[in-house]
């Protein structure tokens, strides 16, 4: 079968790899569908375990089923999570989930951006998900990172009074607007440097959006009563921006910072400020089955408009192009590849 190997983010190579041979309790997937994620270009992430096959965020069609699988038939309709729980541990029990080693240690074979993928066993009892009807292939490779989206406002506990404030309209950015607009938010605020997607956390609900340049918190008081916000959601990596988050909470106020940054980085904390003003700092990571269960719902009833924020589809062959773009990071939004087109 053909998969897109990842080398580098200037160098995605579409080789001849082994179809995966399944055991008696996995299932091969057809990969009809595989959205490539923000963190699939941060090389400092992914290039020391290069060359691999990359793609977490896959739709696809059961085409083989183990001898003792039972819950699923060939031609399902699927998402499948890469990494599931054990939902035993410490840490799972307290409801800290993607902390779990079993989480980290997971994953199908050999990633999305192949043909096929083999799912093995725990993942296809916790985290195989059946595709409603209402749900496009398409559509189903956003809800990995709308999981992710949900999971971190649950741990933010937004509110239907409260003010949101989104720092960086990328695809997290624009899926965390349409969340809280979702979950009732009174007043959503979206920030980005980029005019193209700006313009994109309009078109997707925000009430008021910002260029990123400018005095941000000033801005965000004028148009909030004369206070900061609720809620701010960091959704970028960029150091500027982590000042301007810390800036742009009101006191009793959540910051959820959604967007991890290379190991090495040390960001300064104004403890002085944000002790008084006592204010909460939270992270979220990777999404499981509550999360999943949410997502999948929100995209089935078109409470999420997943679809419209697709901006590029490439084939397998093309693959290099999609890598480039959301590299780039200037004028595309979500960019799939069809591995089987």
């Amino acid at each position: 079968m053909l998969a897109g190997v990842y080398y580098n983010n200037k160098d995605v190579r579409v080789e001849e790899v082994p179809k995966p041979k399944i055991g008696p309790n996995e299932l091969l997937v057809k990969v009809w569908a595989s959205g490539i994620c923000g963190s699939d270009v941060m090389e400092w992430y992914r290039i020391k375990r290069a060359p691999r096959v990359l793609g977490h965020e896959i739709a696809g069609e059961i085409v083989e089923k183990g001898e003792d699988i039972t819950d699923y038939k060939i031609g399902d309709r699927v998402f499948v999570s890469h990494h599931v729980p054990c939902d035993e541990c410490y840490y799972c029990k307290k409801g800290y989930q993607t902390v779990c080693d079993t989480l980290h240690s997971t994953n199908f074979d050999p990633g999305g951006f192949a043909q096929f993928i083999r799912v093995p066993e725990i993942n296809v009892k916790k985290g195989t998900y059946l595709l409603p009807d209402e749900v496009s292939y398409e559509e189903g490779t956003f809800i990995e990172p709308l999981g992710c989206v949900v999971r971190g406002q649950r741990f933010a506990h937004i509110k239907p009074e409260d003010t949101v404030v989104i720092i960086g309209s990328g695809i997290s950015g624009i899926l965390h607007i349409q969340a809280a607009r979702a979950k009732g938010a009174a007043r959503i605020i979206a920030t980005d440097i980029n005019p193209y997607r700006r313009e994109l956390a309009k078109k997707f609900g925000a009430d008021y959006v910002f260029d990123a340049r400018d005095d941000v918190p000033a801005l965000i008081k004028k148009v909030n009563d004369n206070r900061l916000a609720d809620v701010v959601i960091l959704c970028t990596t960029a150091l500027s921006a982590f000042e301007q988050t810390f800036k742009s909470v009101d006191r009793a106020g959540t910051l959820l910072l959604f967007a991890p940054t290379a190991p090495d980085v040390r960001i300064p904390l104004p403890l002085f400020e944000l002790y008084f003003k006592n204010v909460a700092i939270v992270f979220s990571y990777a999404a499981v089955k509550q999360d999943i269960d949410e997502s999948i719902k929100l995209i089935s009833e078109k409470k999420i408009q997943v679809h419209k924020m697709i901006t590029h589809r490439f084939g397998l062959t093309d693959i290099q192009k999609g890598f480039e773009l959301v590299a780039r990071a200037e004028q595309s939004l979500k960019v799939i590849i069809f591995p089987n087109d």
